[in-house]
């Protein structure tokens, strides 16, 4: 009866938020029924559609909230002081295996797996044209590998469900099992089998492409330190020459630039305050509290960070909304039951944060509801460059590092040549730093930098006074819940057992 239960429900949750054939930023079809779904062409095109809509389940952002940056040095909480205390244990990195976002996140990801593995062996049934169903298995299959990838990344060993009908008492499969088993072999079907981004047509932009495939399988050998690999497949997106650095740094998060040049994945968002609408509420998560009233304001970006900027990149006005700015013409005055300003002590000598919000993840347009609109970013071409760059330099390529990670550089100072120079060192060690904070500084935000310090063995340095612990805290408990219900089959991780 369980397993019926999980299979039922995975039914009812594809239908109910699968989108029309016109794609993501549609609002959803939901008046087809169980059965045989998907069993006609029309329908395999809605049932793939109900994958991709698991990118905008709030919880698929590490349980509703922008976690990842907040562990980082990048961000704090957040938000008024009295509001989402819970999320200050992962600021503090004193969140537990019963810590219920964590539980909600892991679920999502494997609702998304679940919905995959629904397409993956209905559509290939159906009597439809075989181009198109063998583009939709790929599509359905880079999103299995997306969503596998997060938990391999974050929870290490985990169960590998393979079937819409997943059997109990399935135990946890190793990291790398996962990898070569399910990552790696979906990502390269998705190479071979989906179309470059040129090839879709206006309706179908935002759909998984062979870019989208190499860059994710780039980021994931970077992740695992193959650098030979990160650099071939990072190199191949390059040459594609489908994407490029939109000339306005700016652009590449906001409504100008969606699905744009510099747009290798993103997630598609309609302005409705509503999943079942179109809406993705990761924006709303974090915007502008207060007057005017567009979110709930979590994820203040670091005041460390804007020291680090040092006031003369760019970017950094560009990542972060500050009070008493005009955006869009209007004034963004705040949270007025937040400090506008927190010290570090009673003297108030050293400032630890300023009320201050997200830009990455502000959407043009008039109120609340418009933020629901933000196409959230997953993989840009900048990064892609700069994952090249630093495959490159570990393969002592360190020239022709130097060219993707400058091309960055150059965006970024938008023609100002008094800024930003070209970094000219041929050290590897020390061209190894300047990549490192290049990502910092290009990527603010965006879900990366907590990763990035983990795979580089970097994390206990930079986080320890905020509380990571070396050998536990690089990856995230598997929730208890799931311990509890798995009847023994799925035992905690080592690191996670005091």
């Amino acid at each position: 009866m369980k397993k019926l239960k999980y299979i039922i429900l995975s039914l009812i949750c594809l239908i109910a938020t699968a989108c029309n054939d016109e794609f993501l930023e549609r609002a959803p079809l939901g008046s087809l029924t169980a059965g045989n779904y998907p069993s006609t062409e029309i329908e395999a095109i809605s049932a793939t559609n109900g994958v991709y809509n698991t990118l905008r389940l709030w919880h698929i952002n590490t349980g509703g909230f922008p976690l990842l940056d907040i562990m980082s040095d990048e961000s704090r909480k957040g938000s008024n002081p009295g509001d989402g205390s819970q999320i200050n244990l992962f600021d503090q990195f004193a969140f537990t295996a019963s810590e219920g976002n964590i539980e909600n996140w892991y679920r999502a990801l494997y609702q998304g797996i679940r919905r995959a593995h629904l397409v993956m062996e209905k559509v290939p049934q159906i009597d439809m044209d075989e181009d198109l169903k063998n583009r939709l298995v790929a599509e359905t299959r880079f999103l299995r590998a997306y969503f596998y990838s997060i938990l391999a990344r974050g929870f290490g060993d985990v169960p590998m469900v393979t079937s819409s009908e997943t059997s109990s008492g399935l135990g946890k499969s190793s990291r790398q099992e996962i990898f070569d088993q399910i990552i790696f072999p979906d990502l390269e079907f998705a190479i071979d089998n989906l179309p470059e981004k040129s090839d879709y047509d206006a309706d179908d932009l935002g759909r998984a492409t062979k870019g989208s495939a190499r860059a994710l399988l780039a980021r994931l050998y970077l992740f695992l330190g193959d650098f030979t690999n990160a650099e071939k497949y990072a190199l191949e997106v390059i040459n594609s020459q489908q994407y490029d650095l939109e000339t306005d740094f700016e652009d590449a998060f906001n409504v100008a630039g969606e699905h744009g040049v510099e747009s290798v994945f993103e997630v598609g968002a309609l302005p409705e305050n509503n999943l079942n609408l179109g809406g993705n509420q990761y924006a709303n998560t974090q915007g502008v509290r207060g007057t005017p009233n567009y979110g709930w304001g979590f994820n203040r970006p670091e005041h460390e960070w804007m020291l680090f900027m040092g006031g003369q990149d760019p970017r950094l006005d560009a990542s972060i909304i500050f009070l008493n700015e005009v955006v869009d013409g209007v004034v963004i005055s705040g949270d007025a039951t937040t400090p506008d300003t927190t010290y570090t002590d009673a003297t108030k000598t050293e400032i630890l944060e300023i009320e201050s919000y997200n830009q990455k993840a502000y959407a043009s347009g008039d109120g609340a509801q418009a933020i629901w609109g933000h196409n959230r970013r997953i993989i840009r071409y900048s990064d892609v460059l700069l994952m090249a760059a630093e495959a490159l330099n570990e393969n002592g390529k360190t020239s022709m590092a130097l060219d993707y990670l400058n091309e960055v550089r150059a965006r970024a100072r938008g023609g100002n040549n008094a800024i930003l120079p070209d970094i000219t060192t041929t050290n590897q060690v020390q061209l190894r730093q300047e990549i490192y904070d290049e990502r910092s500084r290009e990527l603010f935000l965006e879900g990366l930098r907590f990763w990035d310090l983990v795979r580089t063995n970097r994390a206990a340095t930079v986080l320890g006074p905020k509380g990571f612990v070396q050998g536990k805290h690089e990856i995230f408990p598997i929730p208890q819940s799931e311990i509890d219900i798995s009847d023994g089959a799925i035992v905690q991780d080592p690191r996670w057992n005091n």
